[in-house]
């Protein structure tokens, strides 16, 4: 089969911590072939969606990706297509999704281009309110502050449209650059900010959660250094196993129906201490952390599930 990967440049590609890079190795050592694109790369004609794609061959050793050649491709005439852009969701991430969209139902997406619109990795996740800690979003600084006095005096405020932890920080009243946070977040009253209680449990760890198709693929807890208060893996937290709880897979069955229907199929759910953090839809990590803990490749399971999904599409498309 042939996958295009919609993704970043390769030279920005951890080849033994990235999720993409594990997709590409498992697709390769399967036999399938990968046709490497960024969203700039993606155009349209006549109604149809095409990609200037280079094909792609990955190794465990350097120099780990090699470039063959260039070619144009009609995206209805490939096997399926990962969408693998890392944030944030700018214009050009917009336009590439409404761009793939000419594709919807000619081949495999994953994630659905609609679901990664209508799906805001902070914002989504307050369908899931019950699971939450206390949330609010708003750009109001008097709101804010009102919102963590109310809380227990202590909050983390998130910008919406950064991932990795970028942005993210710790309001407290007897910190000085408190106002200071917000009014940066916010661009003075300009910009909507997240603001959720803090969890102290965030010491033990941030579990990310893998699903496939609404379904626990394995989980890791990602650990923060003593010196910061965030736990993602680029900025110095570490990884421990752990197992998925029962309350955790009660919170999976609540909220999988409205994934699957979102066209969201690779999804990544940080929880702490139980509670939802976020949705994580555009590029999702952990799988080869995950991968190493449970010393299997778990990158099979979706490129399964790929295969498996493209074959049943073709199926129904030639009765």
């Amino acid at each position: 089969m042939r996958f295009v990967y919609v993704m970043d440049p390769m030279d920005r590609v951890l080849p033994d911590k990235d999720t993409t890079f594990a997709f590409l190795r498992a697709a390769q050592a399967r036999g399938h072939e990968a046709l490497h694109c960024e969203p700039r790369d993606l155009f349209a004609k006549g109604g149809e969606v095409f990609a200037r794609v280079q094909h792609l061959t990955v190794s465990n050793t350097p120099p780990y990706a090699v470039f063959g050649t260039r070619e144009e491709v009609k995206i209805a005439d490939t096997d399926g297509v990962f969408i693998r852009k890392d944030p944030p969701f700018d214009a050009m991430y917009l336009y590439s999704t409404l761009l793939l969209e000419l594709a919807r139902g000619k081949t495999v997406l994953m994630n659905d281009p609609r679901g990664l619109r209508d799906s805001n990795e902070k914002l989504y996740t307050l369908h899931f309110s019950k699971w939450m800690p206390r949330t609010m979003v708003t750009s109001n600084e008097d709101q804010i502050f009102a919102f963590v006095k109310e809380v227990g005096g202590r909050g983390v405020i998130k910008p919406l449209d950064l991932a990795g932890g970028s942005g993210v920080m710790m309001l407290s009243p007897d910190d000085k650059n408190a106002r200071a946070i917000v009014q940066l977040l916010t661009e003075e009253g300009r910009r909507l900010a997240m603001v959720q209680e803090y969890l102290p449990n965030v010491v033990k760890g941030d579990k990310r959660i893998l699903l496939l198709d609404g379904e626990v693929l394995g989980a890791i807890n990602r650990v923060p250094r003593s010196d910061d208060l965030r736990s993602n893996i680029h900025v110095g937290g570490s990884v421990e196993a752990c197992e998925v709880t029962a309350e955790e897979r009660a919170l999976v069955a609540d909220i999988a129906p409205r994934l699957k229907k979102d066209g969201l199929i690779f999804v990544g759910l940080d929880v702490i201490g139980g509670k939802l953090t976020e949705v994580n839809v555009t590029s999702p990590t952990g799988i080869q952390q995950l991968s190493q803990h449970v010393n299997r490749e778990v990158a099979d399971d979706v490129i399964t599930w790929m295969e498996r999904a493209s074959t049943a599409l073709k199926s129904a498309a030639s009765r």
